[in-house]
């Protein structure tokens, strides 16, 4: 699945508010134009994906089945 159909699918299930799927869209855009990147901007928005996953924490503890 690329890029463009995963954002569609998370418009069309009211998921754009997970943000775990939000990471999820962007390290699908950023294997996309990995080519187009040099090494040092490739690994730069890859740390910066993964820090905003590090940041999500444990935000969902007591309320798994309303957001899973």
């Amino acid at each position: 699945m690329n890029s463009y159909d995963f954002a569609r699918y998370l418009e069309q299930t009211g998921s754009m508010t997970k943000p775990w799927l939000l990471a999820q869209l962007r390290l699908l855009k950023l294997n996309e134009q990995r080519s187009e990147l040099s090494t040092a901007e490739y690994e730069a928005r890859l740390a910066d994906i993964h820090q905003d996953l590090m940041n999500l924490g444990e935000w969902w503890v007591g309320i798994e089945d309303e957001v899973f």
